[in-house]
């Protein structure tokens, strides 16, 4: 596998990435909130991550890659055995690539482009800078497919989000959560739509959609996870799933242990 590496405590650049090229990482491995002076991208080649910045949570299966700008301060967390690979992308190549952390489908081009660039030393000179051009060529015309989980500024409606982060599975109605946090339900609705873009009914299908891919991850099994994320039956999950997704949540973890 490609080293890791530990940034040097001496150095003045604090904010560089911890690891370069590819590692495998244990189920709950975090990396703490940090920036980077070029952009990022993470692929988990098997496994999932969570990439958590000030505007909201971006959530990576094993067929997305996430992609951070230059200077956005974020941290990650990894679910299930992770075969992690990451690539920096130069300041100079960051131009035609969006400005806000996002998360962008895998093709099997990019895939094999991503793990070309982390699985050893350059074998030619100038082989790994023609790769990362067609991996910026790629996701350039690529549509986002970001399964991002924004978080509001109004103290009300965080408070309420973070019931439902305690407890994603909780039953709990609009007019429920807003007695909870001194909100009527008109008013958190109004708070989801103008400060989340989404309804509430979305955004909570999204946390639980994040919670899912955690658990399945992990060796969960789709009853399982189904239950244990506050769906009421296995077929509403495998339907929400795949909407979210973009396949069942069997096929994930078909892929998953062939990832593996």
């Amino acid at each position: 596998m490609p080293e890791t590496r530990q940034p040097s405590p001496t150095s003045t650049e604090r904010d560089e990435p911890i690891l370069r090229g590819g590692a495998w990482l244990p189920h709950g491995y975090r990396l703490d909130p940090h920036s980077h002076a070029h952009g990022q991208l993470v692929y988990a080649a098997a496994g999932a991550l969570a990439t958590a910045t000030e505007r909201g949570t971006w959530v990576a299966p094993a067929n997305r890659v996430t992609w951070t700008p230059p200077r956005f301060a974020h941290s990650h967390r990894f679910y299930g055995r992770t075969d992690v690979r990451l690539v920096v992308v130069p300041l100079e190549q960051c131009g035609g690539l969006v400005r806000h952390p996002s998360v962008y489908a895998v093709s099997p081009l990019l895939r094999e482009a991503l793990l070309a660039l982390t699985d050893g030393p350059e074998r030619r000179p100038g082989a790994h800078g023609r790769l990362l051009a067609v991996v910026v060529d790629e996701l350039a015309d690529a549509a986002e497919q970001s399964l991002h989980l924004p978080e509001g500024r109004d103290d009300r409606l965080r408070a309420a989000t973070a019931l439902l982060h305690e407890d994603p599975a909780r039953p709990a109605t609009l007019a429920e959560l807003g007695r909870a946090v001194g909100a009527s339900e008109r008013t958190l609705s109004r708070l989801f739509r103008t400060e989340l873009s989404m309804s509430f009914h979305r955004w909570r299908t999204v946390l639980r959609i994040h919670q899912a891919l955690a658990r399945l991850s992990d060796g969960m099994s789709v009853t399982e996870t189904a239950v244990a994320c506050g769906w009421s039956n296995p077929s509403s999950f495998i339907d929400a799933f795949s909407e979210v997704v973009g396949q069942t949540p069997g096929r994930y973890r078909a892929d998953l242990r062939d990832g593996r």
